[in-house]
């Protein structure tokens, strides 16, 4: 045999190699690295679902998804501990107290445990999702659902929407003062000291990583009545979302922790877009990843894919 054939047949040989061993996930070459993996946050982080509830981690009223951003990471890095304290309405003061979560007994009920209870001197990575409930952003988001526009008599004669309406107008004072502004900036030193909680009670050389939130809402349009919100609230709420992250990513840094930015690379696929496009689901309790119920304005399965790929990036770098 000619020695260039020899070697076609050698390099062919090894080419099927990694394919009889099993093909690698993204960031599995990272996975000899972690070995205890511990996840906390609030229902973004959870990727809370009405349907299909996981309980093996946390009760059935945290609606922990079988599919949320925590569980493909673990599974991608196999690390040999995974302990998922995620859990729907959450703030950071849940990671000290416990947090009851009984919303219909025997369907979606339980306490949730003290989330930093799962944080050990053997963890030695840690992702952080707190901030929304600590703002009341999404309290703020529910109450500019606008299911019927407000009716115009005449120019400048406007009846009020019957069920709903302007919400902005109750954040933004006239002299410009905007209350949501506020409370993303009290809330700054309350997460930095958070996350400095969580790095003292982890391995000293453990990964935290704080992890923002997807661009749910855009910021320069609206798409009234597709998404039941007037544009100009929509824009606004997105707004916020920005500043919330932009706060997040300023926490991180003071406490000395790793940032994962999952909102640049989510732009564009947010509620205004169609099923299959967006990441994160509307005011209209359905969805089509997966096709069923689900939580409104909340990640459904691509949106949690998108998390866990920018989470598993990050630890690449």
């Amino acid at each position: 045999m000619r020695p260039r054939r020899s070697r076609q047949l050698v390099a062919a040989a090894l080419a099927v190699v990694p394919l009889l061993l099993g093909a690698q996930p993204a960031g599995a070459d990272a996975g000899h690295r972690y070995h205890e993996y511990v996840a906390l946050g609030d229902s973004w982080s959870a990727d809370v679902t009405p349907v299909g509830i996981r309980t093996d981690q946390a009760p059935s009223g945290c609606a922990q998804s079988g599919w949320n951003y925590p569980r493909q990471v673990a599974k991608a890095l196999k690390v040999a501990v995974f302990k998922d304290a995620t859990c729907g309405a959450a703030t950071s003061a849940h990671l000290r107290a416990a947090q009851d979560v009984t919303y219909v007994p025997g369907l979606l009920d339980g306490v949730n445990k003290p989330q930093l209870e799962r944080v050990s001197k053997t963890t030695d990575l840690v992702t952080f999702g707190f901030g929304g409930n600590d703002i009341g952003l999404a309290g703020a988001a529910v109450g500019c659902v606008d299911l019927l526009p407000s009716l115009e008599l005449s120019p400048g004669l406007k009846l009020p929407a019957p069920l709903g309406g302007d919400c902005r107008s109750g954040w933004v004072k006239p002299d410009g003062t905007d209350l949501m502004s506020r409370r993303i900036a009290e809330a700054e030193p309350k997460l930095v000291r958070a996350v400095e909680d969580v790095r003292a009670a982890a391995a000293p050389d453990a990964t935290v990583l704080v992890v923002d939130y997807l661009a749910g809402v855009p910021v320069d349009h609206g798409c009234y009545p597709y998404v039941q919100a007037q544009d100009g609230d929509l824009m606004w709420l997105g707004e916020k979302l920005k500043e919330l992250n932009a706060m997040l990513e300023r926490a991180a840094k003071e406490a000395g922790a790793g940032f994962v930015d999952t909102y640049s690379g989510s732009v564009g696929h947010d509620v205004c877009q169609v099923p299959g496009t967006k990441w994160v689901e509307g005011f209209v309790p359905l969805s089509a990843e997966p096709p069923f119920l689900a939580v409104p304005l909340h990640p459904n399965r691509r949106g949690a894919g998108h998390q866990a790929a920018a989470v598993l990036n990050t630890l690449k770098k």
